[in-house]
């Protein structure tokens, strides 16, 4: 008998660190002035911590929560990256843009510590451009 176990050690954002994480996503966006929705995810793309700003649009809740999920189901590729990635392939670019929770456009940036991915935030409401700048401070406050 070994002393191997069939399991896996994986770290986790947790409460605390996603909860810090939405407080600087509120803090740059606040410089914006825009309302945003800010979603926290673990590794494995599941919610920690939502956030929803005065006046953010109802629909930009669910595209926050699939950027975060975007970046974990693939490994911590931030959203921004996909499009140049898939521009240049039709079948690609048409056909993967069905698929279910996927975001190919800013706003979706992984966490990680000591370079291991332990999450993701996702943030809509701004820009893709306005919307990365939020979740990259939201991750810098982890890292």
């Amino acid at each position: 008998m070994t002393d191997v176990v069939d399991v896996t050690e994986e770290r986790n954002i947790n409460f605390a660190g996603a909860h810090r994480a939405l407080s600087a996503a509120l803090q740059e966006a606040s410089t914006l002035q825009v309302a945003f929705c800010i979603a926290v995810v673990d590794r494995a793309g599941n919610l920690v911590v939502y956030g929803r700003m005065d006046g953010a649009a109802l629909l930009s809740g669910q595209i926050a929560q699939d950027k975060a999920y975007t970046v974990c189901a693939f490994n911590g590729l931030p959203t921004h990256e996909w499009f140049e990635m898939i521009k240049d392939e039709p079948a690609l670019l048409h056909g993967i843009v069905k698929t279910d929770r996927l975001i190919v456009f800013g706003g979706g940036i992984p966490i990680r510590v000591g370079g291991e991915l332990v999450g993701a935030v996702g943030v809509s409401g701004g820009t893709a451009d306005q919307d990365r700048q939020v979740a990259e401070a939201a991750a810098a406050s982890i890292a």
